[in-house]
């Protein structure tokens, strides 16, 4: 199982924004910090997912995945395949067609003091494109 923690960070709201990427394979892990461009806070959560994602379609195709985000907003709307808001409404659809590409997909809602690595990586990304 891959165990993988995102984080978005906006400076502004929307701003300058990031995302932090923190992938763990047993003993070993990967860290990822990539400048977005301008987005709100949300939609850098989303899109640290989404990325996330991405990464371990091509990296780890057919493994299980467990996610973990300390946006409440993102992991409700991925964990009930649905949302009211229009500006998710994309997002999601991306979500959900990356997702079938695994086995199993888990992601679960974490307090931001456990989620420190990632959250690093999406602010130093908003210093990098600076």
């Amino acid at each position: 199982m891959i165990e993988v923690y995102t984080d978005g960070a906006s400076s502004g709201n929307p701003g300058a924004s990031g995302i932090g990427i923190y992938i763990k394979q047993g003993e070993k892990h990967q860290t990822f910090s990539i400048p977005i461009g301008h987005y709100s806070n949300h939609e850098a959560e989303f899109l640290a997912v989404l990325n996330a994602l991405k990464i371990c379609r091509d990296q780890f195709p057919g493994e299980i995945l467990s996610f973990r985000s300390d946006s409440k907003a993102v992991v409700d709307v991925l964990e009930k395949e649905y949302t009211k808001n229009p500006k998710f409404i994309p997002f999601l659809k991306e979500a959900l067609e990356e997702i079938r590409h695994f086995p199993y997909f888990f992601i679960k809602w974490i307090p931001e003091k456990q989620n420190k690595v990632a959250d690093k990586l999406a602010r130093e990304a908003i210093h990098k494109e600076s």
